[in-house]
């Protein structure tokens, strides 16, 4: 049993040894304890990665929703599941418990079958972050249906691609949705969407905004009508550990988004052991990852994971700033969570506010605070470690993909000691390896290069939907018989490693290859920058130089800009080498962004270039109209 629960270093050493050394004997023994199956797998692993071909308990037979609910009925049935804490605090929280869960999952299970949906087929998913999103997840999964959940920011243009892509049967969404002040008109997006969509024959409405919309006769049904009819009970469809649990879409840097597939099994028992491990979770605790169920972090941090646990899991509707900069503060007391997970760019859009939000709220139930979606740079690891965790809670800044289902490296609060800037340590069972540029593994510690995965792991995604060739050349290809991240990383005197960003944000300059994290970290410590992004741009003497975009705290109109160039450029040349200095440097009102909050650099690099005929599909984007701005501006 010790196993499953870490909690010092030593022990990790011990176990993480054990976990390496007999990978099979390990994750059965995990599997085995701590899960329910109706069969018990024939073989544990079976792998070749040169096909690639990846297979986990092979045989066994299980349902994930007995997993994350009926196996807790008896034991935690009235404990809180879910608290859906509402775009606007005027409105209630919902406590939804364990019982509750499982009479809405059946009852959204079997609504699903009543409109044809079986086994195998594909149902999109566009809600907003309300109950009825971990709800349909899980109804999809009880009836062995393959969710594709598509993250409710997305242009019809891009959730169309998506419907296509996996060919669904069926779209659920709602009647809109709300996002801090605004309101917006999810179903017309829907609408648009399915012009091009001759695949989608049903669409289900939940209601949130209570406004007049199009309802299409014969395709489209209001789902709450069709949920008071349905029965409160629904028999779990028997899945093969390798059957495809869900499908999830990744910007690829070319052409058009990758639908990770992940399957039952593995990705269950994956996430289930590094939720209890890297939030240190026990019994009574309220945890809230702030992400959303349209990412991998939702998928896997919100409703699988915790709910494998029995844990209270808060799914949260807003903003971090509505009605004000306090909302994320307010909810932690409001719920006394004792484990806060969110993105760098949230803290450090908070930590931009200064500090008097925090300080009108009791913050005293933290115990472990967590980062998601980027390296995280120094000066809001501080802010975060001092402000919010009081220098108590531990930070894991958790490094992990879309495509490996759970955390790969990061720290296990109160067994690793951490490092601002650092993941820290390979999770439990992970192998990682740094490669050189010649395809050579990279020994001994103080290195750095390109990160490799060489042992599969159970939650990694086992194919692209409908193109596993594009799987074999993107993640196979470049290292042999590795798994490639296409993240750079270092490796410290200690082993601990820190992400220095995508290999495609490495710059080769006049020889030298700079990663753009460590540059953009020293650029944010200047007091007047709120963030930045670097990119390469062709030179003709030393093959690239380095252009920054950066987004200052305030725009003062009498602020000297030369001046701030020469302060930039001085803090890089400190920090890492007057060879990271940058060329040319461009003030900007803000940068691209993904909805995830990840910077769009291949625009960036597209500008810098100044190859701007063709930029791709801007639509997507959380604030396109900075686009133009920088055009303008670019130097």
């Amino acid at each position: 049993m010790s196993n499953y629960h870490i909690k010092h270093l030593e022990e990790y050493y011990q176990v993480y040894r054990k976990s390496v050394q007999n990978p099979e004997v390990f994750w059965e023994e995990i599997a085995e304890e701590h899960f329910m199956w109706r069969k018990k797998w024939d073989n544990v692993l079976s792998w070749d990665f040169t096909k690639p071909e990846v297979k986990w308990f092979e045989g066994a037979k299980l349902n994930i929703t007995e997993n994350c609910i009926d196996r807790h009925l008896h034991i935690r049935g009235d404990k809180t599941a879910i608290i859906f804490e509402p775009n606007n605090p005027e409105e209630e929280a919902q406590h939804i418990s364990y019982h509750e869960l499982h009479e809405k999952v059946c009852r959204f299970a079997n609504v699903l079958k009543e409109q044809g949906i079986q086994k195998g087929d594909r149902v999109c998913i566009y809600l907003p972050m309300i109950p009825e999103l971990a709800i349909s997840v899980l109804a999809c999964a009880r009836i062995g249906a393959i969710h594709s959940v598509v993250f409710a920011g997305f242009s019809s243009t891009a959730l169309a691609t998506r419907i296509n892509d996996a060919t669904c049967k069926m779209v659920i969404t709602s009647d809109g949705s709300y996002r801090g002040a605004k309101t917006i008109d999810l179903k017309g997006i829907v609408d648009e969407a399915l012009t091009d969509c001759p695949c989608v024959e049903s669409v289900l409405v939940a209601k949130r905004i209570n406004t007049d919309i199009h309802m299409e006769q014969g395709r489209d049904h209001w789902l709450q009508p069709l949920l008071d009819e349905a029965y409160i009970d629904c028999v779990p469809e028997i899945m093969n550990a390798e059957d495809p649990l869900f499908i999830l879409y990744t910007s690829g840097s070319t052409g058009k988004p990758k639908g990770m597939v992940h399957t039952t099994g593995g990705y269950m028992v994956y996430t289930a052991y590094t939720f209890k491990n890297v939030f240190q979770y026990k019994e009574e605790d309220v945890y809230w990852c702030t992400a959303d169920i349209g990412w991998i972090t939702g998928h896997s941090y919100i409703v699988y994971g915790p709910l494998c646990n029995g844990a209270t899991t808060v799914m949260f509707e807003g903003v971090p700033s509505y009605p004000d900069f306090g909302r994320f503060w307010e909810i932690v007391e409001k719920h006394k969570v004792n484990q806060f997970y969110t993105a760098p760019t949230a803290i450090r859009a908070l930590a931009k506010e200064g500090v008097e939000h925090l300080e009108k709220h009791d913050l005293s139930s933290i115990k472990v605070l967590g980062t998601v979606g980027e390296p995280i740079n120094e000066e809001a690891w501080h802010w975060y470690d001092d402000n919010v965790g009081k220098r108590k809670a531990p930070i894991v800044d958790t490094w992990w993909q879309t495509e490996t289902g759970g955390m790969m490296i990061t720290p296990i609060p109160y067994a690793t000691p951490t490092k601002p800037t650092y993941a820290t340590l390979p999770f439990i069972g992970i192998q990682p390896a740094l490669m050189d540029e010649n395809g050579k593994e990279i020994k001994g510690n103080q290195v750095d290069g390109r990160l490799c995965i060489k042992f599969p792991w159970p939650s990694m995604a086992r194919t692209i939907w409908g193109n596993h060739q594009r799987y074999k050349d993107t993640y196979f290809s470049a290292y042999e018989n590795k798994y490639f991240t296409g993240d750079g990383a270092l490796r410290d005197e200690v082993g601990y490693y820190r992400i220095t960003g995508r290999v495609d944000d490495v710059i080769i300059v006049s020889g030298h290859n700079l990663g753009t994290a460590p540059i953009e970290d020293a650029i944010n410590e200047h007091p007047a920058v709120a963030e930045s992004a670097i990119v390469g741009f062709p030179h003709d003497v030393k093959g690239n130089a380095l252009y920054g975009y950066v987004t200052l705290k305030e725009t003062g109109e009498g602020r000297n800009h030369d001046n701030l160039r020469k302060e930039i450029n001085q803090i890089i040349t400190e920090q890492i080498g007057p060879i990271a200095k940058l060329d040319k440097i461009q003030f900007t009102s803000g940068l691209p962004k993904t909805r995830s909050g990840k910077i769009m650099r291949r625009i960036l690099r597209k500008i810098a270039g100044k190859d701007t005929s063709n930029l791709g599909d801007t639509s997507t984007l959380l604030n396109p109209e900075v686009v133009q701005d920088i055009m303008d501006n670019a130097l």
